[in-house]
């Protein structure tokens, strides 16, 4: 068992409690009461991007699939309070390991597919993973043999659980039997363990484990529900992963709290999305700022358009004001904004009565439960339109960094340091103007600086590496590297990516741009200057 220690103390649980911001439900008591009112619906549909192929489940079959599989990973030797990774992209196979884990009461752990063996080595040794599942490939990339080298080098990891062929049958019993049924029962999770361990990229070091409860994660959900006025009739997209916090809130536990179809993609491509949003009459949909650009400057925008299709959210960066306003134009949806971190999912959004300058020149306004300040270096918070260090507290607040207390950054009134920059603009919108962390969002993604240089100071021809963002119109950010080499060594950006291929970063963490420099910008005490290095990105 993963040692889980959330820091949750009695006096939250009673003011959250007596304030009417917890309601103690799971994800489970939502579910189990879909089933039991909408068992013919249809809860997911998965689209596969590569073959076409479509499947669609009810939610009766469902809890049929979900429930044979928990009985396996009884027989695998789950116990509660277990952590079970499981490294799948937006698909019907995911909501079935989500809802199984939570059967028999152990912790989810998503990750993102775009890892390879230098970020799962570390999560999942570090979160005592005892079962991983994945596809055999996917994007053609062959994950069970990544998979299953890295089980030989994790002592937790008991077994890896590919999915082929066969699909998840290896892994479920054939029969759920009363007894079955009664470890169920006994392992049921109460509205405060924690059943979900996400990572997020930090800003020095090795990603953080933010662990969350029921009651953190359902009243997020919860109250965008109340902000969007989502109905259990409409269907929801998702083409963001569901390994991501986006895709698990906005894409499965939505649509599970509304008794709503959810419609899952799994690679995004923009066409493809349109004839999924058309086919499916999708009212909903949401993503990072690429996908809000793919989809207005489609070409198919016109002819699979349609009247259901009423909203689009869009987040996980700052979205372009002159963006906002074509795509809102283009698609003519409401077009929501809004900010957030895994630790707290959705912080603020904006109204959908919001006029236009609203949503397109801020990120929202908290859910009412939640609070946020912004404060200068003093700690003192500051006047509407000055800059400064934004924290929140409330309901959504997650429950510490797996094995990690002390840097659970909050102090005694419960603000959290969220590490952005921000200012509060008509009277209380959040605009966020930068971060504190060291860290680059590209496309909706947090790109982990400080793993990427890193690795690349393992490089012998690089003397020093400093990497930054460059503002990109589609994606938000592109990561920008800049380098000085040893003695008369050369080097070009090629050659840095097939370092960080041989190195197994992730693609998506590559930096896009290079520069080479004789000497690196410094302070007087040898800092490397950041913000000069961003001022000459923006130039190149």
């Amino acid at each position: 068992m993963a040692i889980v220690d959330p820091i949750l103390s009695e006096k939250r649980i009673h003011e959250m409690r007596v304030a009417g911001h917890w309601h103690d439900k799971t994800m489970l008591d939502y579910f189990d009461q879909a089933v039991s009112q909408k068992g013919e619906q249809i809860a997911v549909t998965g689209y596969q991007k590569e073959s076409g192929k479509k499947t669609s489940l009810s939610y009766q079959q469902l809890t049929e699939l979900s429930d044979r599989l928990a009985a396996g990973l009884l027989a695998l030797g789950i116990e509660k309070g277990d952590v079970v990774s499981f490294q799948l992209p937006g698909c019907w196979e995911f909501v079935v390991v989500y809802l199984a884990c939570m059967r028999v009461g152990a912790i989810s752990n998503p990750l993102m597919p775009i890892f390879r063996e230098s970020e799962l080595s570390y999560m999942l040794g570090f979160g005592e993973s005892k079962v991983v599942f994945g596809f055999d490939n996917f994007r053609g990339f062959n994950h069970a043999e990544m998979l299953a080298k890295l089980q030989g080098t994790i002592s937790s990891l008991e077994s890896v659980c590919i999915i082929g062929e066969q699909g998840l049958e290896p892994f479920m019993v054939e029969h759920v039997t009363d007894r079955h049924r009664e470890v169920f029962g006994e392992r049921r999770l109460t509205p405060n363990d924690v059943f979900l361990l996400m990572y997020t990229s930090g800003t020095t070091g090795s990603p953080k484990g933010v662990m969350h409860t029921s009651n953190t994660h359902e009243y997020a959900a919860r109250k965008f529900i109340e902000r969007t006025a989502l109905v259990s009739s409409e269907a929801i997209f998702m083409g963001s992963p569901t390994a991501h916090m986006t895709g698990l809130m906005f894409g499965v536990s939505i649509p599970i709290m509304l008794g709503a179809k959810t419609v899952l993609l799994d690679q995004w491509e923009a066409t493809f999305a349109w004839k999924i949003i058309h086919d499916e009459k999708v009212a909903f949909a949401m993503g990072a700022t690429p996908f809000l650009a793919d989809l207005a400057d489609s070409e198919v925008v016109d002819t699979c358009n349609h009247d259901d299709f009423r909203l689009f959210v869009c987040g996980g960066a700052p979205v372009p004001p002159a963006l906002g306003r074509r795509a809102s134009k283009r698609l003519n949806v409401n077009l929501i904004t809004v900010w957030g971190m895994t630790e707290m999912s959705a912080v603020t959004t904006t109204l959908l009565t919001d006029r236009e300058e609203i949503v397109f020149e801020t990120d929202g306004r908290p859910y009412e439960g939640t609070e946020v300040q912004v404060v200068n270096e003093s700690g003192k918070s500051v006047q509407e339109g000055i800059e400064g260090r934004l924290q929140t507290r409330g309901a959504a607040n997650f429950v510490g960094y797996l094995k990690r207390p002390e840097a659970y950054d909050t102090d005694e009134e419960g603000w959290f340091e969220t590490g952005d920059l921000a200012k509060i603009v008509h009277q209380d919108y959040v605009r966020i103007t930068g971060r504190s962390k060291d860290i680059i969002i590209r496309g909706g993604e947090n790109i982990p600086v400080a793993t990427v240089e890193n690795a690349l100071y393992r490089n012998p021809l690089i003397q020093d590496v400093a990497i930054v963002a460059k503002s990109d119109e589609r994606l938000g950010e592109r990561a920008c590297c800049f380098i000085t080499l040893r003695g008369d060594e050369q080097a070009d950006l090629g050659q840095i990516q097939a370092y960080l291929l041989q190195e197994a970063v992730s693609k998506s963490y590559w930096p896009e741009y290079l520069e080479i420099l004789a000497d690196m910008p410094r302070t007087a005490s040898g800092k490397i200057q950041k913000f000069k290095l961003r001022e000459m990105a923006e130039k190149l």
